[in-house]
């Protein structure tokens, strides 16, 4: 057997932890379609690589609105790996407690929203912190970890508490222990990582299950779709109303936010 299909055997065994989880699957789509008919939004977070799942929910190719993604700059932007805006940084924040309080001191929460916190171990400090300050403000929390990672990982945690401690649901990615799957003849460590497979199957199952359950509640999405599937002028107006309403839903997370001034007051003067 090549590397290649042994990578690929074991992404078909993720494909069958996945479609176990379709129950829990199904619950998280529940919730998330209650938030958004609700006229609310999905938080969605993460840190370091995890940010690929936030972006894979939204916004891109059959995906519309109804989710938040929470995506900060100083934890997932390392692409230059060492100097300014390195790895070395982004990794020594994720575990800087108090960050995640920050993060969310610039939305007004509600009960009716739900979240999505992803860390494949579930040990770093800021997501651990996001799922829990959520929890107090009453918002239902799913967290994407990878079980058996998570299970062997100790948490960077004074109290040991990691991600799943903070969830109202946990989906598992079906990676190894350390992700990497594929072990090189005569090289110390194994290589090629599945949570980034696992990961995108949970997302993009739990988005096929919303977008179900919006049609049938009569709010069908209006999903971002390519025009060479439906015309250029139909992608252009799905583009542009689709945008317009995550503007109109991420108002309402603003709006109310923080220290109340004259802006924020309803105004009852006669126009």
């Amino acid at each position: 057997m090549t590397l290649i299909q042994t990578y690929l055997q074991k992404c078909r065994q993720i494909i069958d932890t996945v479609e176990e989880q379709t129950p829990q699957i199904q619950q998280a789509a529940r919730w998330f379609a209650d938030t958004i008919l609700a006229g609310r939004m999905v938080h969605v977070f993460g840190s370091g690589h995890s940010r690929i799942m936030v972006e894979e929910m939204w916004p891109r190719y059959g995906s519309f609105p109804g989710f938040n993604p929470i995506v900060e700059l100083s934890l997932t932007f390392h692409n230059l790996v060492v100097g300014a805006n390195g790895q070395r940084q982004a990794m020594f924040l994720e575990n800087v407690s108090g960050l995640a309080d920050r993060i969310l001191r610039n939305y007004a929460l509600s009960d009716q929203d739900c979240a999505l916190v992803i860390s494949s171990s579930g040990c770093n400090v800021v997501p651990i912190e996001m799922a829990e300050l959520f929890q107090q403000q009453g918002v239902k929390v799913v967290a994407l970890i990878t079980k058996e990672h998570s299970g062997k990982s100790a948490s960077k945690r004074t109290d040991g508490k990691k991600l799943g401690d903070f969830a109202d649901l946990i989906l598992d990615t079906g990676a190894p222990v350390g992700d990497a799957m594929v072990s090189v003849p005569g090289l110390e460590t194994p290589v090629a990582p599945g949570s980034t497979v696992g990961g995108a199957m949970l997302i993009n199952s739990i988005k096929a299950e919303v977008a179900q359950l919006l049609t049938e509640a009569g709010r069908p999405p209006k999903v971002l779709t390519a025009g060479v599937l439906v015309g250029a002028e139909r992608a252009t107006e799905l583009f542009e109303s689709a945008y317009d309403e995550h503007a109109h839903r991420l108002a309402k997370l603003y709006e109310q936010v923080g220290v109340p001034s004259y802006v924020s007051q309803p105004n009852d003067r006669e126009p």
